[in-house]
């Protein structure tokens, strides 16, 4: 540390409960952490629209230049500023006293149009600062807390740690201590066997707090910036689009053969302006999620279905117009034996 660890007391991330799937508990365990894992996940090609609600003060370019940056390493998701809430899936405050926090990655969806999904309850205009943005918006792409990863193998001085998050500047109850430090993912919730010290998702602890392994009982020091395997696992999420995608006839089932995290892209130009159905065959669990091009390259979200953990297939009904350009993305969970499946429109 730069400073005496007793003068410098860090603000950290209190993200909010991540919403967990109601799965039958015989379901079988395979399928159940291919489920969990890839709940968070959006479907590569999203177009993400933020907005920064009541107004944009001068250190939102600090969020801005953030998102450039994730989108910099080469990652199929995209990020599009807009200036209605109603139109966006990410709205950021800058409620001072609320701490920083974000919505797990499709989570966000399931909070209320003008309900903020991201807050910033700092000042982001210096290395603190930036690191923050950088980690609430690795949330919104669906990384969870690092630390909080079972293959850490950290052992806590949990009296400590409650002490030290429990005090100023945090001032944290105890539960959000548990929730957002001590509690262990579920091996279900992670991918990848190594814990990344290194990681923007990685807290920075002084010492004191823990116990083994003992290269760190003197303090954990992420760098704050986005780690080399960071960059590895969002690009494993969410790999570099191809430049054309096969164009889906209707009555034309076209086969799918994915593995778990895979995605298959298809576009659509229907010959008649009328409602149509777009769905999955097959026994698999997936997110169907289908777009409009509206023009330069901009992707707009219609509709989507998760049929993740149900016994029936991803569905949309919806009216698709003469000529225009539309876009599906299946983004498979979980398959079953051979993870042959279809998508067809009809």
């Amino acid at each position: 540390m730069a400073e005496a660890e007793e003068d410098r007391r860090l603000e950290y991330c209190s993200a909010p409960p991540r919403t967990m799937p109601n799965l039958p508990p015989d379901m079988p365990l395979a399928r159940q952490r291919a489920i969990i894992v890839n709940r968070s996940k959006w479907a590569n090609g999203t177009q993400l629209h933020y907005t920064f609600l009541h107004g944009a003060p001068a250190q939102a370019d600090v969020v801005r230049e953030a998102f450039q940056e994730w989108k910099e390493i080469g990652i199929g998701l995209s990020f599009v500023e807009v200036d209605s809430p109603a139109e966006a899936e990410v709205r950021i405050g800058f409620v001072q006293g609320d701490g920083s926090w974000s919505y797990l990655g499709r989570d966000v969806l399931l909070q209320g149009q003008n309900e903020r999904t991201m807050n910033f309850g700092w000042n982001l205009r210096s290395d603190h600062g930036r690191s923050t943005a950088f980690h609430e918006i690795g949330h919104t792409i669906g990384l969870p807390h690092e630390h909080q990863n079972p293959n850490a193998g950290i052992v806590w001085n949990e009296e400590a740690v409650y002490q030290y998050l429990g005090g100023p500047p945090n001032n944290w109850p105890r539960e959000t201590v548990y929730h957002n430090v001590l509690r262990k993912l579920s091996p279900a919730e992670v991918e990848g066997s190594d814990w990344d010290p290194d990681s923007i998702m990685e807290y920075e602890f002084p010492s004191g707090l823990v116990r083994s392994p003992e290269a760190y009982r003197k303090g954990i020091f992420p760098p704050g910036t986005i780690s080399k395997i960071d960059k590895e696992q969002v690009l494993m999420w969410y790999p570099a689009l191809e430049a054309q995608v096969p164009r889906l006839k209707a009555f034309q089932s076209a086969a799918l053969n994915l593995a778990s995290g895979q995605q298959f892209n298809a576009e659509i130009v229907p010959d008649a302006s009328r409602p149509y159905q777009i769905g999955t065959f097959g026994a698999t669990d997936v997110v169907l999620v289908l777009f409009e091009d509206i023009g330069d390259g901009e992707l707009r979200y219609l509709a989507g279905d998760d049929d993740s953990g149900e016994e029936r297939n991803a569905l949309i009904r919806i009216k698709l117009f003469a000529g225009r350009r539309y876009v599906a993305r299946v983004r498979m969970q979980y398959a079953k034996d051979s993870g042959a499946s279809a998508l067809m429109y009809w």
